[in-house]
């Protein structure tokens, strides 16, 4: 990223979840000092780039609105709302031809969008899922997955190159993407954060909260029956700003926690509670922290293929939502 310089660059990633914004924070600040950036943002994610870049002018672009169930797998629910994901991609397509006119865009930068790039314009796409771990019908998946990812002219990994040291596993695995494919390391926002001296006592267990509704409610509520009145000191970040219907006494609530604060509650955690969404990984992975529970989204193949990899490749413990109580994970 070093060598891109002078340029007008639009960068925006998938609204699913803030784990693809977040992996985006240190590829902007980078990039912000020597160019100009623009970033496409939708409702679910403006409050997270406002906080972290006031300064810098943002576009709206329209929400991919990926929706999970209580009772479909993940994959099968993403195949039923295909029809309206391809109605996006087509909507950014048009929007993009209009940005790219009206501010002069020199480079194109996607995290997950399918319809960000451009013929005429450099267009990079962001991703660690070169190879789809689906249970169906993952030849099919793969082949317009990459069908996809051939309309860019470069692919940026947020992993290590070396396969050995990989935090992605095979999903990241590039021996059939046909355009160039650059291994930029790991990339946390909170990589990016000031550090200071962390202060305060240590927090005996730490519960961090992410992804779509209903499933995020499902294990919140889950994780606050299994484990009330046996933590003295457990700190909840529910990462949504819904109001939350069930109280206890034993344990302290956060709705958001961004930057500072956020580094500091995972510096201070003696054990980790969380999904296995990748962004999350990295953020933990680049902070050092090893005693992790993680409990996969029923259904969502690329996390349960995650956990099962960091259990074997890093020794977290893993386990399935609605066992958390047979389990004894805590």
């Amino acid at each position: 990223m070093q060598d891109i310089k002078n340029q007008v660059i639009f960068i925006s990633p998938l609204d699913w979840g803030l784990g693809h914004a977040s992996r985006c924070v240190p590829i902007i600040e980078e990039l912000s000092k020597s160019n100009t950036v623009i970033i496409g943002t939708t409702n679910l994610n403006e409050r997270y780039f406002n906080f972290y870049f006031p300064q810098l002018q943002k576009i709206k672009v329209p929400s991919y609105q990926i929706q999970y169930s209580k009772i479909w797998p993940t994959y099968l629910k993403i195949l039923f709302q295909a029809p309206a994901i391809l109605w996006v991609i087509r909507k950014e397509k048009i929007l993009l031809q209009s940005i790219v006119k009206q501010f002069k865009i020199d480079l194109i930068i996607s995290d997950n969008r399918f319809g960000l790039f451009h013929r005429e314009i450099k267009s990079i796409f962001i991703t660690h899922q070169l190879n789809l771990k689906v249970p169906f019908l993952a030849f099919l998946a793969n082949s317009i997955n990459r069908k996809f990812i051939h309309q860019f002219n470069e692919v940026w990994v947020p992993d290590y190159e070396e396969i050995n040291s990989r935090l992605s596993g095979e999903l990241s695995d590039s021996s059939s993407i046909k355009i160039p494919v650059k291994y930029i390391g790991p990339k946390s926002a909170l990589s990016h954060v000031k550090s200071t001296i962390y202060s305060g006592d240590k927090i005996d267990l730490l519960v961090l909260l992410s992804g779509e509704e209903p499933q995020r409610s499902i294990l919140e509520n889950e994780l606050i029956n299994v484990s009330a009145n046996q933590w003295t000191n457990m700190v909840l970040v529910r990462g949504t700003l819904q109001k939350r219907s069930m109280q206890n006494n034993t344990i302290t609530y956060y709705n958001e926690l961004f930057g500072e604060e956020l580094k500091q509650f995972i510096s201070r955690a003696e054990k980790i509670i969380c999904r296995s969404g990748y962004s999350t990984l990295m953020d933990l992975h680049l902070m050092n922290k090893t005693n992790l529970v993680l409990i996969p989204t029923p259904g969502q193949s690329e996390q349960e293929y995650l956990a099962i990899y960091w259990k074997e490749r890093f020794g977290a413990k893993v386990c399935a939502q609605g066992k958390l109580k047979a389990a004894n994970i805590f």
